[in-house]
């Protein structure tokens, strides 16, 4: 099969910034490629057009069209002139773009479209408590319509994106996936070190976190706090960065225990979580984290946000811990049980990795997408 993937992110130098989406369609198109499809990858809203062709992925970068008030609509026209361009000449029969924003609403591709539930602004704000753009919302139901099927990374998105969308129609839930040989078991010595890696965020509970280490540090003055991942703005508050906020929230002793990183390359993030004792997540909104899988892969142990998505993937008690992130001492007290019970973190890290193994690998991954795309195309007409 020949597959496109439509995207506003994608992990490579050329692309600039990715976040979750893009290193989705990083693993996905991997497995894909491995089992012999031939993949390309569209990355709309870059400073020129390019074509290029790296590990046996053909990459298109696509500037967008600058016409006030238009240059949505007439950078839509620009990828489906291109996509169709491709599928005359035989070298694409399905394109998948995510539901972010609703970027195909306006794209009439001549092959089977499909969209991919990440996690729509919709959905975002719906789990953030925020309103969300009507220009947003309207083109991500319009692209939802529009599809010729529609996936979703967890059973949990694909329900609430139901409710919000008013949308009457099968949901094939297939989740994220990682590559294993990237993200294997490494033994270290590591020693009483939490690590959050991840958008500094209100949204991903980092306003929680430093309540929940203060707590954590009460009782234990060994512990250790790394953060790593891009400083963003605060919406509700105004504030030009999340980072000043979280320090005034930890106690003065807490503090100097607590090191943030910044942003650090892919590589260097595996080394942070083999060094990390556990990973923490008190996320209040994902769709289903790739960062939590890479974790799991490497033997950590999680202690995560109890909400929708997050028993997907973890089984409390068993692989870690979910807890309400706004349960402070509930959620230090879970943290602090497997920095003192290494024995009790041996064992979670070994039956994440296995969870990881079978539900979560590229291979096994790849195959569902494929006899997915395969009832797509069967049942698809021009």
């Amino acid at each position: 099969m020949k597959i496109g993937f439509l995207t506003p992110e994608f992990p490579h130098p050329k692309f600039g910034h990715s976040g979750g989406i893009g290193t989705s369609i990083l693993n996905l198109s991997k497995g894909l490629s491995q089992l012999g499809n031939q993949v390309s990858i569209f990355v709309y809203g870059q400073s020129e057009d390019e074509v290029f062709e790296e590990d046996g992925i053909t990459f298109y970068r696509i500037k967008n069209v600058k016409i006030k008030g238009l240059s949505l609509f007439f950078t839509q026209k620009k990828v489906q002139k291109l996509v169709n361009s491709l599928v005359k000449k035989n070298q694409l029969d399905l394109l998948e773009s995510p539901d972010w924003t609703g970027f195909s609403s306006n794209i009439k591709a001549k092959c089977p479209l499909v969209v991919k539930l990440h996690g729509s602004d919709t959905y975002f704000c719906h789990l953030d408590k925020r309103p969300v753009k009507f220009k947003n919302k309207y083109n991500e139901k319009k692209a939802l319509k529009n599809a010729d099927a529609i996936a979703s990374v967890s059973e949990y998105t694909a329900n609430v994106t139901r409710e919000l969308f008013d949308l009457d129609r099968k949901i094939e839930v297939i989740p994220n996936s990682i590559d294993l040989k990237q993200f294997s078991a490494i033994d270290s010595n590591s020693d009483h070190i939490i690590l959050y890696f991840g958008t500094l965020i209100r949204k991903k509970g980092l306003l929680e976190l430093p309540l929940i280490f203060n707590e954590v540090y009460k009782q234990n003055q060994e512990a250790k706090l790394v953060l790593v991942g891009k400083d963003t703005p605060d919406v509700l508050s105004g504030n030009d960065s999340t980072w000043t906020i979280m320090q005034k929230l930890f106690d003065t002793k807490a503090l100097e225990n607590v090191t943030y990183l910044g942003s650090v390359s892919y590589d260097k993030i595996k080394t942070l979580i083999s060094n990390a004792t556990l990973c923490v997540f008190p996320t209040f909104a994902e769709a289903l984290p790739v960062s939590w899988i890479e974790s799991m892969a490497m033997e950590k142990p999680v202690v995560a946000s109890n909400i929708g998505w997050a028993k997907e993937i973890i089984e409390d008690g068993k692989e870690g811990y979910l807890v309400d992130p706004k349960s402070h001492h509930e959620f230090a007290e879970k943290i602090n049980k497997l920095l003192l019970d290494k024995e009790l973190s041996l064992k979670f890290g070994k039956a994440s990795r296995a969870k990881v193994i079978l539900k979560f690998s590229l291979e096994v991954v790849a195959n569902q997408n494929v006899d997915f795309y395969k009832k797509v195309l069967s049942n698809w007409h021009r």
